[in-house]
């Protein structure tokens, strides 16, 4: 009887072992994959950067180049007051960012207005593949416009560079603050760490230009 007890009893024991082995490692599947299935969006969030807001502090004249420019390309200069002022910043979206600043870096040359037009300043599309700072920056800005980018929220910005010049760039306002493209470098930082000192931008309620306050941001600027 007792052997016919041990018989029975050893698959018995083997079956819940097995159970119980099976069972914890499904267990432990799930708990696995729900973790990361839980911590995948915020792990995303997380890797896109995060820049402070620069904020203006009234109104600024703008440049004679940039009304100029105006005059001649009014779809540049316009303000659609129906789109977001600022960009909801996502993955995909800053991979497409980074690869339109990528390759305007890369394709335009780069090309003084003196010795391109004559003329000691003077804002224009580069469309024969010449052009300086501000005609690069007018390029990536119509590009991502047309990928549906809203250009409200990207403005052209002019600054002090390292040299102690004016500079031009272009400011992308968005959810996670504001950023800077530069032709000088393929890098889109927050604005505070660009070494630049900021004069003005665009607006984004109407054509009027707003002052930046001519704030210097707190770190030594990279030579390029």
């Amino acid at each position: 009887m007792r052997n016919l007890q041990r018989a029975q009893i050893g698959p018995v024991i083997w079956r819940v072992l097995a159970f119980s082995i099976v069972g914890g490692l499904a267990v432990l599947l799930l708990l696995t994959s729900g973790a990361f299935a839980g911590d995948s969006p915020s792990r995303r969030i997380a890797a896109l950067p995060l820049a402070p807001e620069l904020q203006a502090s009234g109104l600024a004249r703008p440049t004679v180049a940039w009304m100029e420019f105006c005059r001649r390309v009014p779809t540049e200069c316009s303000i659609n007051l129906s789109e977001p002022e600022k960009i909801k910043l996502t993955r995909a979206t800053w991979n497409t960012i980074k690869a339109i600043n990528n390759r305007v870096n890369g394709s335009i040359i780069s090309l003084s207005d003196q010795d391109h037009w004559g003329v000691a300043d003077r804002w224009d599309l580069p469309n024969d593949g010449y052009g300086d700072c501000e005609d690069i920056q007018l390029l990536k800005r119509k590009l991502l416009a047309e990928r549906g980018l809203p250009r409200r929220a990207m403005r052209m910005t002019v600054v002090i560079d390292d040299r102690g010049e004016g500079h031009a760039v272009w400011m992308m306002r968005t959810d996670r603050g504001d950023f800077i493209f530069d032709n000088k470098t393929n890098a889109i930082l927050p604005w505070d760490q660009t070494g630049f000192t900021f004069s003005k931008r665009e607006g984004h309620d109407s054509t009027a230009w707003l002052s930046l306050g001519g704030f210097t941001s707190p770190i030594a600027t990279a030579k390029r």
